[in-house]
């Protein structure tokens, strides 16, 4: 046999086994989901993303006749769980349900173990929640200019508590200290749950965090809700004004919630998963639950999605840019 005849025969057999990948492949996504899927959450329980996660993965086991299960895998401002997630089999049996932490450490980490762009498929956006200025009860401050004037009274004298480096309210605080030149310390904790209960119990009494995550704290009078991020006011809390009401511009963000896959999952799976999505967060009940703890649904096309993803990397990229945040 000719060295020519080897190797077209070789080609021939890789070709083959391509083939029979992809069949399998296919095959496969037919039947997805044929047992249990992991949701990461890179989070602790309580916060934006594991509230918003818990309602869609309830109604995601319900719809496929599969178990979709939480598991909270946090650190590193959501960096361990976003690893995980992309060093997962490409089968779309894990799927992250990302924060915003995923837009923003890509610029604010001097290095992370992943690349967002290679690394995943976006799926759809399920939500964003706006961010909010809090105060615990009893806190003297009543309005968010009367928490600036304190602030600026007292340098150094106060703390302010974020759900973690890495996300969007870390980067709303940072924003502030630079707009007004005010000194105090920033507290980022583990996640949403962990920062609500400390400013629940006015350990850190002065907060900037995912609305969803306190929401029910504030319309139990145990929270004060002093600003929101949003360009509106939310019908939620007609009462609260936004930053830029109150002469502070250009500082709006939210806390997104968002579906992705590792690179190289089957795309009728990523087809599949999206369609469910969206469905699943026009439903009524599941629109109502998201909107009583502040999370605007979405639901929008991987298109869509994608294209957000890359915006808001841009826009964060500027923001550390800009106000010379160092990287951790």
């Amino acid at each position: 046999m000719s060295g020519n005849e080897i190797r077209d025969g070789l080609r021939v057999f890789l070709l083959l086994i391509a083939l029979a990948i992809t069949w399998a492949s296919n095959l496969g996504a037919a039947n997805y989901p044929d047992h249990s899927v992991k949701v990461i959450v890179p989070f602790p329980p309580g916060g934006a993303t594991d509230i918003a996660g818990r309602i869609i993965t309830q109604k995601l086991s319900e719809r496929l006749g599969q178990q979709f299960f939480i598991e909270n895998i946090s650190g590193a401002g959501g960096n361990i769980g976003m690893t995980a997630a992309a060093r997962a089999l490409h089968d779309g049996y894990t799927i992250l349900l990302a924060s915003s932490s995923i837009v923003v450490n890509p610029n604010l980490y001097k290095s992370i173990p992943f690349d967002v762009e290679k690394d995943f498929i976006p799926v759809t956006k399920v939500g964003a929640s706006p961010n909010s200025w809090e105060v615990n009860s009893t806190f003297p401050a009543k309005t968010m200019n009367e928490l600036i004037d304190l602030l600026k009274a007292s340098p150094g004298q106060y703390s302010v508590a974020s759900p973690g480096a890495g996300t969007t309210p870390s980067l709303a605080i940072e924003m502030l200290k630079q707009a007004f030149g005010v000194n105090f310390v920033t507290v980022p904790f583990a996640g949403g749950g962990p920062m609500a209960q400390s400013l629940l119990g006015g350990f850190t009494p002065i907060s900037c965090n995912a609305l969803s995550t306190t929401m029910a704290l504030i319309k139990a009078g145990k929270v004060r809700a002093l600003a929101v991020t949003s360009r509106q006011r939310l019908e939620s809390l007609p009462d609260v004004p936004t930053l830029d009401e109150l002469g502070i511009k250009d500082e709006e963000s939210e806390t997104m919630a968002g579906v992705f896959v590792s690179a190289g999952t089957p795309q009728p799976v990523v087809e599949l998963l999206q369609k469910e999505i969206a469905a699943i967060v026009r439903m009524p009940d599941v629109k109502r639950r998201l909107l009583d703890v502040a999370t605007i649904p979405d639901g929008g096309s991987s298109a869509d999605f994608a294209a957000y993803v890359r915006n808001e990397i841009t826009k964060w990229k500027r923001v550390i840019e800009i106000g010379k945040i160092d990287r951790i």
